[in-house]
């Protein structure tokens, strides 16, 4: 990729590229750990990495013109594989390492069967994974990118300065991200899906910032972090729910009477992390928070200057050859 000048500045295209071709070496590198299920960080780097490359194309999919294999469709049933097994992991981990040993040693003994069976699922769901890895559909969806990686086409917006466009890059997803009902929630009772829906949202506008972090400078590091935080707890709160459903199911009786101390143990974790969520809302929903972002993104595509491109340029080329 040639550095960008005055006469040839950053464009779109080029821009969401290198994005694209970060996340897909990475992809080829966790493919055999994965395959090989050697330990549970690099399918969780996967479903990660996986979730980025989608959002990418999904953030710049007007800017580049792509090969008909690669679709959101396809992508989507890829991080869908990924993630059954990954919530497993995290299920099982949450309740061996996290609650197991704060109970007595009946209540262990009692949740014996529970863990054999997440053990169980999470076996036959890496199966699943690596029949997608090893998939015709994967292995030509992932050939293809990487041809267009070394012939990249791109739209006429493609070809276009990305300083010029980076509100518009962004702008979108955050607008319906504000708007969306969750923020307004003030019990979690009978709110689950709308609660998982603006999870995904958030995670969405912050994979897009950070997209977009090398050019907006320093300004958007804050709501990153937020979006970070805000993702992070909700997920939490989620998987507590989840893995409480999910032991309730297998022991009988009520989960209070069976196991008091783990049903009390989940309460009150699910309360601490919807009350920290709560303060989150506090912090980051007022009017005058929100504006800080706009401007933030708004006054970078507008004033950034073409030495900033260039430093761009060699900030990648010595990551890629350092």
């Amino acid at each position: 990729m040639a550095f960008p000048t005055r006469s040839q500045p950053l464009s779109n295209g080029s821009f969401a590229r290198e994005l694209l071709h970060k996340h897909v070496a990475k992809l080829v590198e966790l493919q055999a750990p994965v395959s090989e299920g050697k330990g549970t960080e690099p399918l969780h780097q996967m479903r990660v990495t996986m979730r980025r490359l989608r959002t990418t194309l999904l953030q710049f999919e007007p800017a580049l013109q792509l090969p008909p294999a690669i679709n959101d469709q396809r992508l989507a049933k890829w991080v869908r594989h990924l993630g059954m097994a990954r919530d497993l992991d995290v299920l099982r981990e949450r309740l061996e390492d996290g609650f197991l040993p704060q109970l007595p040693q009946a209540e262990v003994k009692a949740l014996r069967p529970v863990i054999k069976q997440l053990r169980r699922e999470r076996q036959l769901a890496y199966g699943h994974v690596v029949e997608v890895l090893q998939s015709r559909s994967y292995l030509e969806g992932l050939a293809q990118l990487q041809g267009w990686l070394k012939q990249p086409e791109f739209s006429r917006l493609g070809e276009q300065p990305i300083r010029e466009w980076l509100l518009e890059w962004q702008g979108p997803s955050l607008a319906s991200l504000f708007l969306h009902p969750g923020w307004q929630v003030s019990s979690a009772a009978g709110e689950v899906e709308v609660l998982h829906e603006l999870r995904r949202q958030i995670k969405q506008a912050r994979y897009r910032l950070e997209n977009l972090s090398e050019l907006a400078g320093g300004h958007t590091v804050p709501w990153i972090g937020r979006f970070k935080q805000g993702q992070e707890l909700l997920g939490e709160f989620n998987d507590l729910q989840v893995l409480q459903r999910a032991i309730s199911d297998q022991v009988p009786g009520r989960l209070e009477q069976a196991l008091p101390q783990l049903e009390w143990l989940l309460v009150q974790h699910q309360r601490h992390c919807w009350e920290q969520w709560r303060e989150l809302v506090i912090e980051v929903l007022p009017t005058r928070q929100r504006r800080r972002l706009w401007q933030a993104l708004s006054s970078r595509s507008l004033t950034c200057s073409p030495w900033n491109w260039v430093k761009v340029g060699l900030r990648r080329a010595a990551a890629r050859f350092g």
